[in-house]
């Protein structure tokens, strides 16, 4: 809708305004610069949307959530420098990656300032509650990080199954979900029912955003994605599609997937990984994973919609469903 359109819009005017006002201009010049690069690249800044939005559906008002959301921002971007990094990403958002331009040491103190940055934020909030926040914040942070680890660890292990995933999923892309919509509810004096529906709306939404992403890895165009295509499959990332490739493939089908995805992606020329995506992503097709990927996104984000409705009706939580929409059937 054209209004939740425009609303959308100016929250994410005083998200973007807020950060680049927090970065100084000082030294040391490379850090302070590649800080503010970060946090000037532009986002669809969902995650600190979903916050002020969850406050007000709770009762309180949007603008009370303004620190907290950036601050929240900040700490999905502090995962995002320290992601790249470890995936030796080139680009993000169509940018190149901060380790590209400013070299990895610099890279990692870049999130570390991020960091940082994002608790003295959100300190600043105006909240009765502040330790609450304080508390879902950090326990938001220290989950992410475990993800992390699972997708990580998951690179190395051929036995990876549904439960695996979900569980590394619901850790590092769901929690920031569940994170956003409870902070915004904490923050709005939710209820604890009503707090108990944000996070599930949260959490199910994270779900459908990542097995979405997943998704797009291979169907998206490369231009609008503003990364390569098939990153997943070049680095033998545990995708929801290899997943459920995995399961469904049968005899020669499943040992050619097992093969490929045993060879390491250092070992490939980019010819070669072209020819794996090729090959891989047609697998995808034959097994039918791709049609069960978009179910899975059509279950996930029906669950969160139906946790939604708990919640009293208001512009605000009407806008949380639009965004739920918005973001399931996004092309990049």
């Amino acid at each position: 809708m054209r209004s939740f359109d425009r609303r959308y819009a100016a929250l994410r005017g005083l998200i973007d305004g807020r950060l680049a006002s927090l970065v100084p201009r000082s030294k040391p010049r490379d850090l302070m610069d590649g800080s503010r690069y970060v946090l000037r690249t532009e986002g669809k800044r969902i995650r600190p949307v979903m916050v002020m939005l969850s406050c007000e559906a709770a009762g309180g008002r949007a603008r009370d959530a303004l620190d907290a959301a950036v601050a929240l921002e900040m700490l999905h971007n502090f995962t995002l420098v320290h992601d790249d990094v470890m995936d030796d990403a080139p680009s993000r958002r169509g940018h190149a990656t901060v380790h590209t331009r400013w070299g990895v040491n610099t890279a990692i103190l870049v999130g570390d300032v991020i960091l940082g940055m994002a608790y003295r934020t959100l300190l600043r909030s105006h909240a009765r509650n502040l330790p609450e926040a304080m508390e879902l914040f950090t326990e938001g942070l220290v989950e992410v990080c475990r993800g992390q680890g699972l997708d990580v660890a998951y690179e190395r292990d051929s036995t990876i199954t549904m439960r695996d995933y979900y569980r590394m999923i619901d850790s590092k892309t769901g929690k920031l979900f569940s994170t956003a919509a409870r902070l915004g509810g904490v923050l709005g004096h939710a209820s604890p029912r009503h707090s108990r529906s944000l996070g599930i709306f949260g959490q199910c939404i994270g779900r459908a955003f990542q097995v979405q992403d997943d998704l797009l890895d291979v169907i998206a165009d490369e231009g609008h994605l503003g990364k390569r295509i098939g990153g997943d499959i070049v680095s033998g990332k545990k995708t929801f599609l290899l997943v459920e490739a995995l399961r469904r493939a049968r005899g020669r089908d499943r040992r050619h997937l097992r093969l490929l995805m045993s060879r390491r992606r250092g070992r490939l020329s980019a010819g070669g990984e072209r020819r794996r995506v090729d090959l891989v992503t047609a697998l995808y097709a034959r097994c039918g994973v791709m049609d069960a990927a978009r179910e899975r996104i059509r279950i996930e984000t029906g669950a969160g919609l139906r946790a939604l409705e708990t919640l009293p009706r208001s512009g605000a939580r009407e806008m949380l469903r639009w965004m739920a929409g918005m973001l399931v059937q996004r092309s990049y």
